[in-house]
Order: C-alpha cells, then structure tokens, then sequence
C-alpha cells in the first residue's frame, strides 16, 4: 500500500511539473507574439520565438508552430494547442488562427 501512495505521488509530481512547464512556455510564447511583425525573417522570428514546435506531421517549412493553449492534459502537443505562423518567399506573412484560415481559403480559390 505505501509502495502504490509513494508511486501514485511521484507521478502526480511527474504530471504537475509537465503542466507547469506547458504553462510557462504558453505564456511565453504569447508575450513573445506580440513582437511579431509582417516581413520578419525567419531568422528574426527565431531571435523573437525561439524554436518551434518540431517532428509533428502538421508542421511545414512555411508554417511553424508555438504552443500557446492547454486542450488536453495528454503531454502532446496537437495542433489545436498552437499559434501557427505563415512565411511566404522566406518572410512572416502572418500569424494566428484567423490568418491561416484566410490564407488556405485563399489558396483554395486562387485568389
């Protein structure tokens, strides 16, 4: 019995500093969003962002990834759980949700 109380409590410790860590990062990421600029270089965004989200199947070279919200408590990150930025010809086209919903509507239709 204290064999499973001491496990079931290291793997709450385990748990907690996950979700701890997710939420600074979160945080992060979100200030550091707000010195995004339209034409930022990859390089700058870097500087500003730090590195993205990697080795997921939705990431691609003109799409990156921050983790920004907590959906499931799981430790994966999904990427309903992130802020997408878009580059175009190598510059930031634009970021958020809102953004790369118009812009994939817009390649759609070939506007």
């Amino acid at each position: 019995m204290k064999r499973l109380v001491l496990l079931c409590g290291i793997v709450l410790i385990g748990w907690l500093s996950t979700v701890g860590c997710h939420y600074s990062e979160q945080r992060r990421n979100l200030e550091n969003s707000k010195k995004l600029r339209i034409n930022m270089t990859r390089e700058q965004v870097l500087k500003v962002m730090g590195e993205p989200v990697k080795g997921e199947n939705y990431v691609t070279p003109d799409i990156w990834y921050y983790y920004i919200n907590t959906q499931w408590n799981d430790g994966m990150i999904t990427e309903d759980e992130c802020m997408p930025l878009v580059f175009k010809n190598g510059k930031l086209a634009g970021w958020g949700w809102n953004y790369f919903e118009k812009m994939r509507v817009q390649r759609k239709f070939g506007k």
